[in-house]
């Protein structure tokens, strides 16, 4: 091997194999994942979806957002089949070589039957070759070489049993390395183009984008959050333990996203010292008077003055601030994400003592408030109805009249038919069947809570210093099933003297249920325990409980003992048929005995079974459970908000980050025109 030389590609054959698989390598899993492809809009799918006049716009806003979209499809189609086209031409070129190196038979080139005399090749060979030679005009190098090698190896007894042995008449073939590149890259004057190319590509072209990429992602987090925003929310958060829901949005607007200093898609306009001040002085309790930093910066009171926009549905110049509105809002989800992780991260601190003040839970439920808000465009004390289409403030009062005052969708979900039809009466037919089928795909969620002491005897007894806990069983589904239904009762207090846990349907829980069974048995007499005596009644008493007794219809037996009358009426035989009377009952009452214990070994053993499938079925929910906190759960379900324009690019980006972390990928459609992406 020592001896061996390696040579460069003279032919091309090799190289085109190179560039062949290097291609193909690239174009099947660019054409499969980038190929554009045009979605068919399902007409039933088309007609569930709200056609009022915000969402109309909204779809209008999101069209208008990818300007250069078909330009781009373009390109990349013809990027796409250009590749396929250069791999087919490579693809046709490497077959020709394989069959010029493959397919020598020299009968086949001197153009005569296999076994052919010696007198016919050589006349076979000087008619070609009169044809076939350079020197002539007809002349073919390439098949006068091939005309040459069939001749010799038909004539020379070694070349002809060389290629009846090995099919070549060189004989067996040594094996050859090479490298697949052209000869033409060493040659001596390309080697300053060359090498200059290595240095371009390899020392500045590779450093400069991975240097690129690498500081421009260290500043953002896990949730494309920058860690200047991170940081800045760790320290609202810690300097205020109990954060109203006021100074939460007021912390949302603060962050570094919205600063063109840290951000270059915000844009600045001259137009913003105009319009900027008209609209703090149309915005009450906005709180730009704050002096506390980064809260009384420019970009901070112009962000917290769009949300407080956004919330009370204020319309605003479409070219500036409505631009400036969309993009806030559509960045305000992965911040709110983050807020309540930083929140959650101080609780944590606070429980380990690591910092000295702990955050209250009305803390983290301002915070988790903030997401609904800014998807429906809507502030908290508004009414949960105008999160419908169609309906405006003017129209409230329709809701309330002396017989029904509608406060929520439930409510207004389990109306009838007709009664709800009353009530909507200002809205045609075409406006109410878009109002029923928003209402229609509003969640109605079911939920169950069990408390447990894990790994007790009686897991559902809790003493003091048990470490409890808490399983809450959540299920989803429209308020499409609640239509005309009344049984379903509205709660949304659960008052703390009530006794464990209240479902959503007002019903109480599994647990409650399992506590009372076990305070039954608790009470509960054993078989073996007969009842103490009682004072013999008066014999006037004796014939009505015996014939009430004998009136009763047989039953199984249970654990409650006889009556007292029955005890009595055994005890007042005759003296004579005592001693028989005593044998017989001392054999029955040894037979019982054995009966029972028999029935209580079965009985414990059954018990004893089904408890350990019990615990088993609660150790495999326990290790599932566990799984299922360790990875983040981000799916996301049908709401109106015509406000979020933005809201499907936001479910795609959280199906793309689902994708790649291996989370859930569920997501759907969601009516929210007021968010613009």
């Amino acid at each position: 091997m020592g001896g061996q030389k390696f040579e460069y590609d003279e032919s091309g054959s090799t190289f085109f194999y190179f560039v062949l698989s290097f291609l193909a390598l690239i174009l099947v899993p660019a054409t499969f994942y980038y190929w554009p492809r045009k979605r068919k809009e399902d007409p039933a799918k088309r007609a569930e979806l709200c056609q009022c006049p915000n969402c109309v716009n909204k779809q209008i806003i999101i069209e208008q957002s990818q300007p250069y979209k078909g330009v781009k499809n373009f390109f990349i189609k013809l990027a796409i089949i250009s590749g396929w086209v250069l791999l087919g031409f490579l693809a046709y070129k490497v077959s020709q070589f394989d069959y010029e190196m493959s397919n020598f038979d020299p009968y086949d080139i001197l153009g005569l039957p296999p076994g052919a005399t010696q007198a016919e090749i050589k006349k076979s060979y000087r008619k070609q070759s009169l044809i076939l030679h350079p020197d002539k005009e007809t002349g073919d190098e390439k098949a006068f070489m091939r005309l040459t090698k069939a001749y010799q190896a038909l004539t020379d007894d070694e070349a002809r049993r060389n290629w009846e042995k090995y099919g070549n008449p060189d004989g067996p073939g040594a094996m050859s390395f090479g490298i697949a590149l052209p000869s033409w890259i060493v040659e001596k004057e390309n080697s300053v183009w060359v090498l200059g190319l290595y240095a371009l590509v390899f020392m500045v072209a590779l450093p400069t984008a991975v240097g690129t990429w690498w500081y421009r992602s260290i500043r953002f987090s896990g949730e494309q959050v920058l860690l200047d925003t991170t940081q800045m929310y760790f320290y609202f958060c810690h300097k205020t333990p109990s954060m109203p829901l006021k100074r939460a949005l007021m912390i949302l607007a603060a962050s570094c996203e919205f600063d063109k200093r840290h951000n270059s898609e915000i844009i600045e306009r001259i137009t913003d010292n105009e319009e900027v001040p008209m609209l703090l002085r149309e915005l009450p309790n906005l709180g730009e008077k704050n002096k506390e930093q980064p809260l009384c910066r420019p970009y901070s009171i112009k962000a917290r003055a769009l949300l407080h926009a956004h919330l009370s549905r204020m319309r605003l110049p479409p070219d500036t601030l409505e631009c400036d509105r969309r993009y806030i809002v559509s960045r305000c989800p992965d911040l709110i994400v983050e807020m309540v992780n930083c929140v959650n991260q101080l609780i944590a601190l606070a429980y380990a003592r690591r910092i000295p003040r702990l955050p209250t839970i009305e803390t983290i439920e301002n915070c988790m408030k903030l997401s609904p808000m800014i998807v429906q465009g809507l502030w908290e004390y508004k009414s949960p109805l105008l999160q419908l289409p169609y309906i405006t403030e003017d129209h409230l009062k329709y809701f309330t009249n002396r017989k029904k005052h509608i406060k929520s969708l439930l409510q207004l979900a389990q109306l009838p038919g007709e009664e709800r039809r009353q009530v909507l009466r200002f809205l045609n037919d075409k406006q109410y069947d878009d109002l029923m089928k928003v209402l229609g795909n509003m969640p109605y969620i079911h939920f169950q809570v069990n408390t447990e002491v894990i790994d007790d005897e009686n897991s559902t007894v809790v003493t003091a210093g048990a470490i409890v806990t808490v399983t809450v069983f959540l299920r989803r589904t429209n308020m499409r099933e609640l239509f005309g239904d009344t049984t379903i009762k509205e709660k949304e207090i659960i008052k703390e003297d009530e006794d464990g846990a209240v479902g959503e349907n007002g019903e109480k829980t599994e647990n409650d249920k399992n506590d009372k069974n076990d305070k039954k048995e608790t009470f509960k007499r054993p078989v073996w325990m007969k009842q103490a005596k009682k004072h013999p009644q008066s014999k006037k008493s004796k014939k009505p409980v015996a014939a009430k007794a004998q009136a009763k219809p047989a039953a199984p037996a249970t654990p409650t003992p006889p009556p007292a009358s029955e005890t009595k009426k055994t005890k007042e035989p005759k003296k004579k048929d005592e001693e028989g009377d005593e044998s017989e009952v001392g054999s029955s009452d040894e037979s019982g005995s054995h009966s029972d214990a028999s029935e209580d070994e079965s009985r414990d053993k059954s018990s004893a079974a089904d408890d350990d499938d019990d615990q088993w079925e609660k150790f495999q929910k326990r290790i599932q459970k566990r799984e299922r906190l360790e990875g983040r759960s981000k799916s996301s379900h049908p709401v109106h908000c015509p406000y979020f324009p933005q809201w499907e690019k936001f479910q795609k980006r959280i199906q793309k980050r689902e994708r790649l972390e291996g989370r859930s990928k569920s997501s759907h459609p969601v009516h929210c025109p007021y968010f613009p992406q």
